[in-house]
């Protein structure tokens, strides 16, 4: 089997995993980047292309999907190669670097390895209905593409997070109606957003279900479904009918082949030296919300700051004995 020789295999291809490969260029190092999607963009760009972003520095609002958008144009002139709808199976030591295999035979030889896997593969948390499988599509999804395919919709909402609010704050200007269901009345999301959502519940926009928890869900009248919501002890029982149901349970996390790879693991993150981001593995980094170090911060500002790191340690690697004289980007310009 033929291999792909480069300089770093980026494993990963999410914002932090992109901004790696820009780091690496402005150090004339090649980059091939794999992931296990058949899109660039990670979660940002499978889950929440549409939700805006606000901590990323002289963006004071961005999508995902134009966040990701930038990141792919930043990186154009590096030209990275691309290994889409592939799963890292392998990583194999070798003399001068390190073996990268795919579960499609895809074989790539470099002298470092970045992982920038966020949270592995990832899937929804489903609510245990029967027979939800049979609307999923149709009217009862995982994650929101885009808003228009929600206008004038009741949608429920389930759920009392991050995700949760956020989306039933961003989705009540162009929904009919919102019902957020929820175990209890305080919710697990930042408080700015829940005092928006709360607003929002005053006006009528939103109608706040709590302390209520999805019992059960059948088909409604035309394409409408049934939902069926309960109290933590079944004592008092409703109905919704809705359009939309949009079940917000967190992801289930899976690292695959990653965990045994021989890596230092600290539940299921990878623990680094926060100087270099390297892991015990000499050669293979580890960057963005996989990796761990006290005082980490599951930021993509934190992870853009550590592809930087990397980027500068794994040069050693890729030139060894030469002599590197670091210059601002305002000074060496970017390759057009």
């Amino acid at each position: 089997m033929s291999s792909i020789k480069t300089d770093v295999a980026v494993i990963g291809a999410g914002p932090v995993g992109l901004f790696s490969v820009f780091e690496c260029g402005m150090m004339k190092m090649k980059c091939h980047v794999i992931d296990s999607l058949d899109m660039i963009g990670g979660q940002c760009a499978a889950l929440y292309p549409e939700k805006p972003i606000y901590d990323i520095p002289a963006c004071p609002e961005i999508s995902a999907e134009k966040l990701v958008e930038q990141l792919h144009k930043q990186i154009e002139p590096f030209a990275p190669e691309f290994h889409l709808s592939q799963q890292v199976t392998g990583l194999e030591k070798l003399n001068d670097g390190w073996k990268v295999t795919t579960n499609k035979d895809t074989v790539i030889e470099a002298k470092a390895v970045f992982l920038a896997a966020g949270v592995g593969a990832f899937g929804p948390n489903r609510p245990p209905l029967e027979g939800i499988e049979k609307f999923e599509g149709q009217s009862v999804f995982y994650m929101v593409k885009k808003r228009e395919d929600f206008r004038g919709k009741k949608i429920i909402i389930a759920g009392g997070g991050d995700s949760a609010v956020d989306w039933a704050v961003a989705l009540a200007d162009v929904a009919e109606k919102i019902y957020v269901v929820h175990r209890r009345p305080k919710f697990r999301a930042a408080p700015s957003m829940v005092e928006q959502m709360k607003a929002l519940a005053e006006s009528g926009k939103i109608e706040l279900v709590v302390p209520y928890q999805l019992s059960s869900i059948e088909a409604g009248e035309e394409e409408a479904i049934a939902v069926n919501v309960s109290t933590l002890n079944g004592s008092e029982t409703r109905c919704i009918e809705a359009d939309v149901l949009l079940p917000f349970f967190g992801l289930s996390m899976n690292l695959g082949p990653i965990l045994d790879w021989g890596l230092d693991l600290d539940e299921k993150h990878i623990t680094v030296n926060p100087a270099t981001c390297e892991t015990n593995l000499p050669g293979v980094f580890a960057i963005g919300d996989i990796s761990r170090y006290p005082g980490k911060l599951k930021l993509i500002l934190t992870g853009f700051s550590e592809a930087a790191i990397a980027a500068h340690k794994a040069r050693d690697l890729v030139f060894p004995g030469e002599v590197f004289h670091f210059e601002y980007s305002t000074t060496q310009g970017v390759p057009s």
